[in-house]
Protein backbone atom coordinates (compact mmCIF):
# COMPACT_ATOMS: atom_id res chain seq x y z
CA UNK A 1 0.00 0.00 0.00
CA UNK A 2 1.28 3.47 -0.87
CA UNK A 3 1.69 6.03 1.90
CA UNK A 4 0.43 9.57 1.32
CA UNK A 5 1.87 12.86 2.52
CA UNK A 6 -0.11 16.12 2.26
CA UNK A 7 1.65 19.37 3.21
CA UNK A 8 1.27 23.11 2.59
CA UNK A 9 2.25 24.37 -0.82
CA UNK A 10 4.42 27.00 0.87
CA UNK A 11 5.40 27.64 4.48
CA UNK A 12 7.43 30.42 6.06
CA UNK A 13 9.28 29.99 9.35
CA UNK A 14 11.09 32.30 11.75
CA UNK A 15 11.03 35.84 13.04
CA UNK A 16 9.46 38.22 10.52
CA UNK A 17 7.66 35.49 8.57
CA UNK A 18 4.43 37.50 8.61
CA UNK A 19 6.05 39.99 6.22
CA UNK A 20 5.33 37.45 3.47
CA UNK A 21 1.53 37.55 3.86
CA UNK A 22 0.72 40.54 1.65
CA UNK A 23 3.17 39.52 -1.11
CA UNK A 24 1.58 36.06 -1.21
CA UNK A 25 -1.88 37.61 -1.61
CA UNK A 26 -0.72 40.12 -4.22
CA UNK A 27 1.17 37.53 -6.28
CA UNK A 28 -2.05 35.56 -6.73
CA UNK A 29 -4.11 38.56 -7.80
CA UNK A 30 -6.36 38.32 -4.75
CA UNK A 31 -8.38 41.40 -3.86
CA UNK A 32 -9.81 41.11 -0.33
CA UNK A 33 -9.04 38.98 2.73
CA UNK A 34 -11.48 37.55 5.27
CA UNK A 35 -9.55 37.66 8.56
CA UNK A 36 -10.65 34.97 11.04
CA UNK A 37 -9.39 35.66 14.54
CA UNK A 38 -10.80 35.28 18.03
CA UNK A 39 -11.90 38.24 20.18
CA UNK A 40 -9.07 38.00 22.73
CA UNK A 41 -6.40 38.14 20.04
CA UNK A 42 -8.06 41.25 18.64
CA UNK A 43 -8.40 42.78 22.11
CA UNK A 44 -4.74 42.28 22.99
CA UNK A 45 -3.37 43.48 19.67
CA UNK A 46 -2.09 40.16 18.34
CA UNK A 47 -4.30 40.18 15.25
CA UNK A 48 -3.16 43.73 14.56
CA UNK A 49 0.38 42.48 13.88
CA UNK A 50 -1.07 41.12 10.63
CA UNK A 51 -3.85 43.61 9.91
CA UNK A 52 -1.36 46.46 10.30
CA UNK A 53 0.57 44.96 7.39
CA UNK A 54 -2.63 44.81 5.35
CA UNK A 55 -3.37 48.44 6.24
CA UNK A 56 0.16 49.53 5.33
CA UNK A 57 -0.23 48.00 1.88
CA UNK A 58 -3.84 49.18 1.48
CA UNK A 59 -4.98 45.59 1.06
CA UNK A 60 -8.74 45.38 1.79
CA UNK A 61 -10.02 43.00 4.45
CA UNK A 62 -12.91 42.32 6.80
CA UNK A 63 -12.63 40.77 10.24
CA UNK A 64 -14.68 37.87 11.58
CA UNK A 65 -14.31 37.20 15.30
CA UNK A 66 -17.38 35.16 16.28
CA UNK A 67 -15.05 32.35 17.33
CA UNK A 68 -14.81 30.61 20.68
CA UNK A 69 -12.53 28.00 22.15
CA UNK A 70 -13.78 24.60 20.97
CA UNK A 71 -15.56 26.23 17.97
CA UNK A 72 -19.16 25.26 17.35
CA UNK A 73 -21.38 24.54 14.39
CA UNK A 74 -22.98 27.93 15.04
CA UNK A 75 -19.60 29.68 14.79
CA UNK A 76 -19.01 28.06 11.41
CA UNK A 77 -22.43 28.93 10.05
CA UNK A 78 -22.05 32.55 11.16
CA UNK A 79 -18.67 32.65 9.45
CA UNK A 80 -20.04 31.27 6.19
CA UNK A 81 -22.68 34.00 6.06
CA UNK A 82 -20.14 36.67 6.97
CA UNK A 83 -17.80 35.50 4.21
CA UNK A 84 -20.60 35.59 1.64
CA UNK A 85 -21.46 39.19 2.47
CA UNK A 86 -17.84 40.37 2.77
CA UNK A 87 -16.88 40.16 -0.88
CA UNK A 88 -13.63 38.47 0.12
CA UNK A 89 -11.77 36.02 -2.10
CA UNK A 90 -9.29 34.68 0.46
CA UNK A 91 -8.96 33.84 4.15
CA UNK A 92 -6.30 34.73 6.68
CA UNK A 93 -6.71 32.59 9.80
CA UNK A 94 -4.93 34.09 12.81
CA UNK A 95 -5.01 32.20 16.08
CA UNK A 96 -4.79 28.81 17.64
CA UNK A 97 -6.69 25.72 16.62
CA UNK A 98 -10.06 27.35 17.24
CA UNK A 99 -9.59 30.15 14.70
CA UNK A 100 -7.92 27.92 12.14
CA UNK A 101 -10.48 25.11 12.47
CA UNK A 102 -13.31 27.60 12.07
CA UNK A 103 -11.61 29.07 9.00
CA UNK A 104 -11.11 25.62 7.47
CA UNK A 105 -14.78 24.74 7.82
CA UNK A 106 -15.85 28.10 6.39
CA UNK A 107 -13.49 27.74 3.43
CA UNK A 108 -14.67 24.21 2.67
CA UNK A 109 -18.37 25.07 2.78
CA UNK A 110 -17.95 28.17 0.60
CA UNK A 111 -16.35 26.08 -2.15
CA UNK A 112 -18.51 22.99 -1.52
CA UNK A 113 -21.98 24.38 -0.72
CA UNK A 114 -23.54 20.91 -0.82
CA UNK A 115 -21.89 20.46 2.60
CA UNK A 116 -23.66 23.44 4.16
CA UNK A 117 -24.85 21.13 6.92
CA UNK A 118 -21.68 21.25 9.03
CA UNK A 119 -22.34 17.80 10.48
CA UNK A 120 -22.03 16.33 6.98
CA UNK A 121 -18.30 17.12 7.09
CA UNK A 122 -17.61 14.65 9.89
CA UNK A 123 -15.08 11.94 9.12
CA UNK A 124 -13.67 11.84 5.60
CA UNK A 125 -16.12 13.96 3.63
CA UNK A 126 -16.11 13.50 -0.18
CA UNK A 127 -15.66 17.18 -1.02
CA UNK A 128 -14.67 17.97 -4.60
CA UNK A 129 -13.13 21.43 -4.37
CA UNK A 130 -10.29 22.88 -2.36
CA UNK A 131 -11.27 25.37 0.31
CA UNK A 132 -11.01 29.11 -0.26
CA UNK A 133 -7.36 30.14 -0.60
CA UNK A 134 -6.11 30.39 3.00
CA UNK A 135 -3.05 31.70 4.76
CA UNK A 136 -2.82 30.30 8.30
CA UNK A 137 -0.91 32.19 10.99
CA UNK A 138 -0.64 30.31 14.30
CA UNK A 139 -0.50 32.28 17.56
CA UNK A 140 0.00 29.20 19.72
CA UNK A 141 2.65 26.50 19.49
CA UNK A 142 0.57 23.39 19.74
CA UNK A 143 -2.27 22.56 17.40
CA UNK A 144 -0.37 22.67 14.08
CA UNK A 145 -3.72 23.32 12.40
CA UNK A 146 -1.88 25.39 9.82
CA UNK A 147 -0.34 22.22 8.33
CA UNK A 148 -2.97 19.56 8.99
CA UNK A 149 -5.82 18.12 6.96
CA UNK A 150 -7.98 17.92 10.08
CA UNK A 151 -10.30 20.22 11.95
CA UNK A 152 -12.57 19.69 14.95
CA UNK A 153 -16.01 21.21 15.51
CA UNK A 154 -18.20 21.06 18.62
CA UNK A 155 -21.82 19.98 18.30
CA UNK A 156 -23.34 21.76 21.31
CA UNK A 157 -26.74 20.14 20.82
CA UNK A 158 -25.31 16.62 20.98
CA UNK A 159 -22.57 17.50 23.49
CA UNK A 160 -19.79 16.07 21.36
CA UNK A 161 -16.90 17.05 19.15
CA UNK A 162 -16.47 15.64 15.68
CA UNK A 163 -13.31 15.36 13.62
CA UNK A 164 -13.25 16.26 9.94
CA UNK A 165 -10.46 14.92 7.72
CA UNK A 166 -10.16 16.45 4.26
CA UNK A 167 -7.15 17.00 2.00
CA UNK A 168 -9.02 19.98 0.56
CA UNK A 169 -8.92 21.93 3.84
CA UNK A 170 -5.16 22.36 4.27
CA UNK A 171 -4.11 26.03 4.06
CA UNK A 172 -2.06 26.70 0.95
CA UNK A 173 0.32 28.91 2.92
CA UNK A 174 1.45 28.56 6.53
CA UNK A 175 3.21 31.47 8.22
CA UNK A 176 4.89 30.27 11.42
CA UNK A 177 6.32 33.36 13.08
CA UNK A 178 7.44 32.88 16.72
CA UNK A 179 6.74 36.55 17.43
CA UNK A 180 3.04 35.76 17.01
CA UNK A 181 3.23 33.46 20.03
CA UNK A 182 5.14 35.80 22.33
CA UNK A 183 2.06 37.13 24.16
CA UNK A 184 0.80 33.69 25.18
CA UNK A 185 0.58 33.39 28.97
CA UNK A 186 2.57 30.66 30.68
CA UNK A 187 -0.40 28.34 31.22
CA UNK A 188 -1.49 28.47 27.59
CA UNK A 189 2.09 28.00 26.44
CA UNK A 190 2.37 24.88 28.61
CA UNK A 191 -0.93 23.31 27.56
CA UNK A 192 -0.50 23.96 23.84
CA UNK A 193 3.07 22.70 24.04
CA UNK A 194 1.91 19.50 25.67
CA UNK A 195 -0.72 19.22 22.93
CA UNK A 196 2.12 19.29 20.41
CA UNK A 197 3.94 16.58 22.38
CA UNK A 198 0.78 14.49 22.35
CA UNK A 199 0.58 14.88 18.57
CA UNK A 200 4.18 13.75 18.20
CA UNK A 201 3.92 10.76 20.53
CA UNK A 202 0.53 9.54 19.33
CA UNK A 203 1.62 10.04 15.73
CA UNK A 204 4.80 8.05 16.35
CA UNK A 205 2.99 5.03 17.81
CA UNK A 206 -0.22 5.11 15.76
CA UNK A 207 -1.05 2.14 13.55
CA UNK A 208 -0.49 4.20 10.40
CA UNK A 209 3.03 5.41 11.30
CA UNK A 210 5.83 4.91 8.78
CA UNK A 211 9.43 6.00 8.23
CA UNK A 212 8.81 9.52 6.96
CA UNK A 213 6.32 10.42 9.69
CA UNK A 214 8.54 8.76 12.31
CA UNK A 215 11.25 11.22 11.29
CA UNK A 216 8.96 14.19 11.88
CA UNK A 217 7.62 12.90 15.18
CA UNK A 218 10.94 12.04 16.79
CA UNK A 219 12.42 15.42 15.89
CA UNK A 220 9.34 17.14 17.27
CA UNK A 221 9.61 15.24 20.57
CA UNK A 222 13.27 16.21 20.85
CA UNK A 223 12.57 19.90 20.19
CA UNK A 224 9.60 20.04 22.58
CA UNK A 225 11.55 18.44 25.43
CA UNK A 226 14.33 20.95 24.83
CA UNK A 227 12.33 24.13 24.27
CA UNK A 228 8.96 23.95 26.08
CA UNK A 229 10.33 25.02 29.49
CA UNK A 230 12.02 28.01 27.86
CA UNK A 231 8.89 28.91 25.92
CA UNK A 232 6.95 28.92 29.19
CA UNK A 233 9.46 31.52 30.43
CA UNK A 234 9.02 33.42 27.14
CA UNK A 235 12.62 33.13 25.98
CA UNK A 236 13.18 33.84 22.28
CA UNK A 237 14.91 30.47 21.84
CA UNK A 238 12.03 28.65 23.51
CA UNK A 239 9.41 30.42 21.38
CA UNK A 240 11.26 29.76 18.14
CA UNK A 241 11.96 26.13 19.04
CA UNK A 242 8.34 25.42 19.94
CA UNK A 243 6.98 27.18 16.83
CA UNK A 244 9.05 24.83 14.70
CA UNK A 245 8.44 21.74 16.84
CA UNK A 246 4.66 21.93 16.73
CA UNK A 247 4.71 22.44 12.95
CA UNK A 248 6.96 19.41 12.46
CA UNK A 249 4.64 17.31 14.62
CA UNK A 250 1.74 18.44 12.45
CA UNK A 251 3.55 17.35 9.29
CA UNK A 252 3.53 13.86 10.72
CA UNK A 253 0.29 13.22 12.58
CA UNK A 254 -1.88 14.92 9.98
CA UNK A 255 -0.93 12.15 7.57
CA UNK A 256 -1.10 9.09 9.85
CA UNK A 257 -3.63 9.88 12.57
CA UNK A 258 -3.63 9.87 16.35
CA UNK A 259 -5.08 7.73 19.14
CA UNK A 260 -7.30 7.63 22.18
CA UNK A 261 -5.62 10.46 24.07
CA UNK A 262 -7.29 12.72 21.53
CA UNK A 263 -10.49 10.67 21.48
CA UNK A 264 -10.87 11.03 25.23
CA UNK A 265 -9.81 14.70 25.24
CA UNK A 266 -12.41 15.62 22.62
CA UNK A 267 -15.23 14.55 24.91
CA UNK A 268 -13.87 16.59 27.82
CA UNK A 269 -13.71 19.66 25.60
CA UNK A 270 -17.24 19.18 24.30
CA UNK A 271 -18.86 18.48 27.68
CA UNK A 272 -16.90 20.76 30.00
CA UNK A 273 -15.22 23.18 27.58
CA UNK A 274 -11.88 21.92 28.89
CA UNK A 275 -8.99 23.44 26.90
CA UNK A 276 -7.84 20.79 24.45
CA UNK A 277 -4.17 21.00 25.39
CA UNK A 278 -4.91 20.63 29.10
CA UNK A 279 -7.05 17.54 28.51
CA UNK A 280 -4.39 15.94 26.31
CA UNK A 281 -1.60 16.73 28.75
CA UNK A 282 -3.40 15.17 31.72
CA UNK A 283 -4.34 12.05 29.78
CA UNK A 284 -1.05 11.45 27.95
CA UNK A 285 1.11 9.70 30.60
CA UNK A 286 -1.55 7.22 31.70
CA UNK A 287 -2.61 6.42 28.12
CA UNK A 288 1.03 5.92 27.17
CA UNK A 289 1.27 3.38 29.97
CA UNK A 290 -1.90 1.66 28.75
CA UNK A 291 -0.62 1.53 25.15
CA UNK A 292 2.93 0.44 26.00
CA UNK A 293 2.47 -3.34 25.42
CA UNK A 294 1.52 -2.66 21.79
CA UNK A 295 4.35 -0.28 20.86
CA UNK A 296 7.31 -2.60 20.33
CA UNK A 297 10.57 -0.78 21.11
CA UNK A 298 9.29 2.68 20.15
CA UNK A 299 9.21 4.01 23.71
CA UNK A 300 13.00 3.63 23.80
CA UNK A 301 13.18 6.14 20.94
CA UNK A 302 10.73 8.44 22.73
CA UNK A 303 12.75 8.29 25.96
CA UNK A 304 15.94 9.06 24.08
CA UNK A 305 14.32 12.01 22.28
CA UNK A 306 13.07 13.27 25.66
CA UNK A 307 16.67 13.39 26.84
CA UNK A 308 16.73 10.26 28.99
CA UNK A 309 20.27 8.88 29.30
CA UNK A 310 21.48 5.29 28.87
CA UNK A 311 18.36 4.16 27.04
CA UNK A 312 20.31 1.64 24.94
CA UNK A 313 21.18 -0.32 28.07
CA UNK A 314 17.55 -0.54 29.24
CA UNK A 315 15.23 -3.48 28.82
CA UNK A 316 12.07 -2.87 26.80
CA UNK A 317 10.04 -2.53 30.00
CA UNK A 318 12.56 -0.13 31.54
CA UNK A 319 12.58 1.99 28.39
CA UNK A 320 8.79 2.12 28.34
CA UNK A 321 8.68 3.29 31.95
CA UNK A 322 11.42 5.84 31.27
CA UNK A 323 9.42 7.34 28.40
CA UNK A 324 6.24 7.62 30.47
CA UNK A 325 8.13 9.08 33.42
CA UNK A 326 9.87 11.65 31.21
CA UNK A 327 6.57 12.85 29.78
CA UNK A 328 4.99 13.05 33.23
CA UNK A 329 8.00 14.97 34.54
CA UNK A 330 7.81 17.53 31.73
CA UNK A 331 4.08 17.99 32.30
CA UNK A 332 4.69 18.58 36.01
CA UNK A 333 7.56 20.98 35.29
CA UNK A 334 5.36 23.22 33.17
CA UNK A 335 2.45 23.14 35.61
CA UNK A 336 -0.03 20.67 34.14
CA UNK A 337 -2.50 19.11 36.66
CA UNK A 338 -1.89 15.43 37.38
CA UNK A 339 -5.51 14.26 37.21
CA UNK A 340 -9.06 15.06 36.15
CA UNK A 341 -10.50 15.51 39.65
CA UNK A 342 -11.37 19.16 39.04
CA UNK A 343 -12.87 18.43 35.61
CA UNK A 344 -14.52 15.03 35.27
CA UNK A 345 -17.85 14.05 36.85
CA UNK A 346 -18.23 10.34 37.47
CA UNK A 347 -21.82 10.30 36.19
CA UNK A 348 -20.55 11.42 32.76
CA UNK A 349 -17.99 8.64 32.30
CA UNK A 350 -20.24 6.27 30.36
CA UNK A 351 -21.28 8.99 27.89
CA UNK A 352 -17.69 10.18 27.51
CA UNK A 353 -16.42 6.64 26.99
CA UNK A 354 -18.97 5.94 24.27
CA UNK A 355 -18.10 9.25 22.59
CA UNK A 356 -14.38 8.49 22.74
CA UNK A 357 -14.88 5.04 21.25
CA UNK A 358 -16.88 6.56 18.36
CA UNK A 359 -14.27 9.29 17.79
CA UNK A 360 -12.36 9.33 14.49
CA UNK A 361 -8.99 9.22 16.28
CA UNK A 362 -9.68 5.96 18.13
CA UNK A 363 -9.01 3.47 15.27
CA UNK A 364 -5.41 4.66 14.99
CA UNK A 365 -4.61 3.79 18.58
CA UNK A 366 -1.88 1.11 18.73
CA UNK A 367 -3.84 -0.92 21.27
CA UNK A 368 -7.34 -2.03 20.38
CA UNK A 369 -9.71 -0.85 23.05
CA UNK A 370 -13.36 -0.88 24.15
CA UNK A 371 -15.89 1.42 25.78
CA UNK A 372 -15.34 -0.44 29.04
CA UNK A 373 -11.56 -0.03 28.96
CA UNK A 374 -11.84 3.65 28.12
CA UNK A 375 -14.18 4.07 31.07
CA UNK A 376 -11.58 2.52 33.36
CA UNK A 377 -8.95 4.91 32.03
CA UNK A 378 -11.17 7.88 32.86
CA UNK A 379 -11.94 6.49 36.33
CA UNK A 380 -8.25 6.08 37.11
CA UNK A 381 -7.78 9.84 36.78
CA UNK A 382 -10.39 10.96 39.32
Amino acid sequence: MANRIVLNTISYHGKGAIENIVPELRSRGLKKAFVCSDPDLIKFGVTAKVTDLLDKDAFPYSVFSEIKANPTIENVLAGVEAFKTSGADSIIAIGGGSAMDTAKAIGIIIENPEFADVRSLEGVAPTKNHAVFTIAVPTTAGTAAEVTINYVITDVEKKRKFVCVDVHDIPEVAVVDPDMTSTMPKGLTASTGMDALTHAIEGYITKGAWEMTDMFHLKAIELIAKHLPGACENTPEGREGMALAQYIAGQGFSNVGLGIVHSMAHGLGALYDTPHGVANAILLPSIMEYNAPCTGDKYRDIAKAMGVENTDAMSVEEARKAAVDAVAALAEKVGIPKDLKEILKEEDIQFLSESAFADACRPGNPRDTSVEEIAELYKALI
